[in-house]
């Protein structure tokens, strides 16, 4: 990066940031600092939740898991539409109604006070978990850009985040998302037609040709992550949980004008972003074709990790793998422009014998890299070796032009400010209203006291994100970690919900312990598949899983318990 880099970098972050201190630098009334401001539009709403759903791991991780795999991941989408669709009809109406500040307070009219806070409390573990997890995304830009220790970064984006959320809490998020999402954008189409540029013709047929368009399966097999059954049930499953039951999706709509505005707000959600994540798992797969005919790649995408242990004693050993990277990929690049030559001279037996050539050269390419893994294990067991979340990063710092490469490097810190600032509000808003003021209930008639309160909390889970940060070690591609924490935390909670909307006759006992039961049984999968592999099955049926466990043992526990004398059923 030079100069020019810096200044459209730091002016875009810091300009952002200090617009939405600015603006909402008065906030004074709880109402506006945790719901945000009542004349709120219909776009910005929109906005706000696509910002807050896409973070720097969504622009980051998601090109990198489909340079490895391909674009399978879609299907892991294609049950939101229905779901923001039912989030419409039922959730949005609700939560306006009752003029709640959280969807567990809803929780807590509907069954019982330990039905509430078991709800404000799986949604404030799961989302501090992910709030460690996502600063995680522009800690690794900043490494790989400046070589700054991991922990600096971590501590510097945080407390960005951190500084103006708390100043003006929601307003000041849904004000800034707007702003943030206009850079993303902008950058995310001009790094998608600069690669456009640098590629060869027949690009999209030979992603099509390496298996890396294929992105529906219709496989009935449960042990595949991500296939269109799954992505079907168990993508509906979860989106509906990330946008019913997850304060920091619900507090962006619950806010607007009116229900019409947060209804047409989240339909702009489901008409785009579907197309939105495939136009980004698309940049995946056609930087595979990119780097297959550059005269040369990294034998491992995390520089900063590679270099480190080649000064060491094993590098003579690295050495020697990265040597026969370089042949290996050489011999790729070869097959891929003899395949598009004989593509092009139109023999198919030509083509099939070069793209079977090719296909060899990858296949030994991938050995090679498992190789340079291993190698970094055996010399550092701590070593990070997930390194397809630095794909992308190493396109847009070693292939595109001064200034454009500030801009892309502003996206990804924008989405990682949107993302973070949504989180820490509604974990801060959560923890005031289902917390502070649960087990302190004269709180409720100190209005400058609970903002006070929720700035308080939206610091500490701030800091908390950031421990959490330097301390946590990740194994999966970051996208699909956050999905998988999700899955394991959140089927059981949706399962209370659809008990709220739809069993009258349950009770918040039956639905307590049922939500604890279905809780357990999701875990206990989960590390089933984890100590054995042979058992393992695609996280997002976890989801339904959890979540119709939860609803059957309600009623089960209902029609052996006795009934409240008074029992609520609105």
């Amino acid at each position: 990066m030079n100069a020019i880099d810096w200044w459209v970098l730091l002016g875009t972050m810091l300009g952002i940031a200090a617009y939405g201190t600015w603006r909402t630098r008065h906030t004074d009334s709880l109402n506006t600092y945790l719901k945000g401001n009542h004349t709120t539009k219909w776009g910005t709403i929109g906005l706000s939740v696509m910002a807050t759903q896409a973070s720097t791991i969504t622009y980051l991780s998601l090109p990198g898991q489909a340079y490895e795999s391909g674009m399978a991941f879609i299907q892991n989408y294609f049950g939101l539409p229905l779901a923001l669709i039912i989030v419409c009809a039922v959730f949005l109406p609700i939560y306006r109604r009752l003029g709640v500040y959280t969807a567990y307070e809803y929780l807590g009219k509907r069954f019982d006070r330990k039905t509430r806070l078991l709800g404000a409390v799986l949604f404030l573990l799961q989302r501090g978990i992910q709030a460690g997890i996502t600063i995680y995304a522009p800690a690794i830009i900043l490494a790989t850009v400046l070589g700054w220790p991991l922990e600096l970064t971590i501590v510097f984006t945080g407390l960005l985040a951190i500084v103006y959320t708390v100043t003006g809490g929601s307003a000041a998020v849904n004000l800034t998302q707007k702003w943030q999402m206009a850079v993303i954008f902008g950058g995310m189409l001009t790094a998608f037609f600069v690669l456009l540029w640098k590629l060869p013709p027949s690009a999209v047929a030979m992603a099509g040709a390496m298996g890396k368009l294929q992105a529906v399966d219709f496989t009935p097999d449960l042990d595949r992550r991500y296939t269109f059954w799954s992505g079907i049930f168990g993508g509906l499953f979860l989106s509906l949980s990330y946008f019913g039951t997850d304060q920091s999706q619900v507090q962006r709509y619950i806010g607007g004008a009116a229900l019409r505005e947060g209804r047409l707000g989240l339909m702009f959600n489901a008409l785009f972003k579907i197309p939105m994540q495939f136009f980004i798992v698309m940049l995946g797969a056609l930087l595979f074709v990119f780097y297959a005919f550059q005269p040369s790649t990294p034998v491992f995408f995390n520089q900063a990790e590679w270099q480190r242990h080649m000064s060491g004693a094993a590098g003579p050993g690295l050495r020697a793998l990265e040597a026969k990277h370089t042949g290996l990929h050489a011999q790729r690049a070869a097959a891929a422009h003899a395949w598009a030559d004989a593509r092009q001279g139109g023999d198919p037996l030509v083509e099939a014998s070069t793209r079977a050539a090719l296909s060899e050269a990858q296949r030994k390419i991938e050995g090679v890299r498992k190789e340079a893994k291993a190698a970094l294990l055996a010399v550092d067991p701590r070593a990070k070796t997930k390194d397809s979340d630095y794909v992308f990063i190493t396109f847009i710092l070693t292939q595109l032009p001064h200034g454009l490469i500030g801009l892309l490097i502003a996206v990804m810190f924008a989405s990682a400010l949107s993302s973070k600032a949504g989180e820490l509000n509604a974990l801060g808003t959560t923890s005031t209203i289902d917390l502070w003021r649960h087990f302190r209930p004269l709180a409720a008639q100190d209005e400058k006291r609970n903002v006070r309160n929720a700035k308080w909390f939206t610091a500490f889970w701030g800091f908390f994100a950031i421990g959490f940060a330097l301390f946590v070690r990740l194994a999966e591609n970051l996208i699909e970690y956050l999905n998988i924490v999700a899955s394991i935390f959140y089927p059981a909670l949706l399962g209370v919900f659809v008990v709220a909307f739809f069993i009258k006759h349950v009770e918040g006992t039956a639905v307590f312990w049922a939500a604890i039961v279905a809780q357990a049984l999701v875990v206990g999968i989960y590390a089933l598949g984890k100590f054995f592999p042979a058992h393992e099955i695609g996280y997002l049926w976890l989801n339904p899983i959890g979540c119709v466990a939860c609803v059957l043992v309600s009623v089960v526990l209902q029609s052996v318990l006795p009934l409240r004398p008074a029992a609520r059923t609105s």
